[in-house]
Formats: C-alpha cells, structure tokens, sequence
C-alpha cells in the first residue's frame, strides 16, 4: 500500500480536470486512509492498532476490485482487450508503447484507445496524441499508481468502439500498482537493460502478477554488463508462469512476437465475446 493511495480530491485530474476520488479508496475519507497508510509505513499515527489499519488496507482494495469487476465485465462484453503496462521510471514505457501504436496501424484495423497515468504533465499522452490515437490523461498528483474507479472514469470519456485495443500506461512504479487490479486483462512488466538483473527479487509482486515480461532496450546489450538470461531466470523463479520477450523500441528486435501476442490476445477476447451463451 502507498503512502497516499491517490486520494486527494484536490490532486488527481482527469485530463486536467479534477477527479473526485473519495469512492476511489472505498468512500473512506481522505485524512482516515492518509493516516491509516502513513501509519504502517512511517508510524505517523502511533495510536492505530495494527489490525485496525490492515482492515482498512482491505477495505481499500476490496473497494478497489468491486470497480476492476465492474471495468473487467464492460471490457469483456464489448469485445476490448486491455492491456496494463507497468514498469520503473526510464524503462522505454512510452516509447515502445508509441513503436508499438504505429506498428499496429499499419497492420490492424483495429480501434487503439490509450489511458496515460503520470503524477504531473501531459508530455507522455501529447506523444501518444501525435499517433492520432484517442488518449486520456491521468494525472495522480502525489498518488503513485492508477486505481479502477479512475479506470472507470476515463473508460466513460473515451467511449471506447467494441472489439478494440485498450492500453493503459501506468505510473512508473514497481510496488503500488501490482496490489491495484484495473479490470485489465492483463499486466504487462517492462524491465529495461539499464536497470538491475535483480528488479524481479526486489520487486516480487509485481513480476508475479505480470503475464508478460518485455525485456526493453536489448540493442544496447553489447554496451553494458547486465545478464539478461540472468534476469529472465530471476523474474520466472518469482513466476514460473511468466513469458518474456526480449525487445527494443528502437532497433525492432522482438516487435513481431510482442504485436503476435497482443493479436492472440484481441482474437481470443473476440472469440470470448461472441461465444453463444449458455
């Protein structure tokens, strides 16, 4: 849990217009839920019983997942698969993403939304604006992940085509966002070469909540000393599941297998919705 949880009714903005947050944290108010997460955290609030404050850790996110089931069953049931993209700060998130955008148009004719979180700017969605691809901004203010009822909410305001392509670029953070379910039908980690082989055992919630692993960068391999068989050993020792591509948003290695992946994906949640009910 985070320090803040993004509840600020005066800090998040959707798009540049103000979110109202409170049901966001499962209608606690905004000093109970910063007291409560400061005070696992940093023992600003000594007088909490810690079964009080992990009660009210659940309740968060139990209000949490009641939006993610809700965003999950609309996704579903208009045919769009959605796509969670999470990583640290500087792993290539939005420039793979926008590599990836142009790949698709020219390949797909399928409809491409895209929900960008950030705690401050819209410099990341004025990148993805550029590719002519509906974009909303989130921005979280001292909030360090996307919740599902700012999902929700941004969902509403895109009003998405069936059978289309959503991507969610959240903020760059490998701890809060892997606790915070969005309805997506998947997460998707990027590590990039830059940072350590070792991010998946410092960071072993996010990498087991993660489908997909790309490993981003890889053309700038021969220039540094980072394992990457290292890192994709560490990363599936968390999750023996995990399946991982090694990429690069600016050579193209591993492009095709990411774009047949989210084909797959958009083909099977096609099939899903289509399929004759019972």
């Amino acid at each position: 849990m985070c320090t803040t949880c993004g509840c600020g009714t005066d800090k998040i903005r959707l798009d540049g217009k103000a979110l109202q947050q409170h049901e966001s944290i499962g209608n606690l108010s905004h000093q109970r839920a910063h007291n409560t997460i400061d005070a696992h955290y940093h023992s600003h609030a000594p007088g909490m019983h810690p079964e009080r404050m992990v009660k009210i850790e659940r309740d968060i996110l139990a209000k949490n997942n009641q939006y993610a089931n809700r965003n999950r069953h609309y996704l579903c049931a208009h045919g769009i698969f959605s796509l969670n993209l999470v990583s640290s700060p500087g792993s290539g998130k939005t420039s793979l993403l926008v590599k990836t955008i142009r790949a698709l148009q020219e390949t797909h004719n399928q409809p491409l939304a895209v929900i960008e979180g950030d705690q401050q700017t819209d410099h990341d969605a004025a990148r993805i604006r550029a590719t002519n691809v509906p974009t909303i901004q989130i921005n979280t203010g001292k909030g360090c992940h996307l919740d599902a009822h700012m999902i929700a909410q941004a969902i509403q305001q895109l009003e998405l085509q069936n059978d289309s392509l959503l991507f969610i670029e959240n903020v760059g953070n490998l701890v809060c966002p892997a606790s915070f379910d969005l309805g997506e039908a998947h997460k998707v980690v990027i590590l990039s070469v830059t940072e350590g082989e070792d991010k998946p055992l410092k960071y072993p919630d996010m990498f087991r909540a993660a489908d997909l692993m790309l490993l981003n960068k890889c053309d700038l391999l021969p220039h540094l000393t980072f394992d990457a068989d290292l890192a994709i050993k560490y990363a599936q020792r968390i999750n023996p599941a995990l399946q991982v591509i090694k990429i690069s948003a600016t050579g193209g290695e591993g492009m095709p297998q990411w774009l047949d992946w989210i084909t797959a994906g958009c083909r099977k949640t096609f099939i899903t919705k289509h399929l004759p009910s019972r």
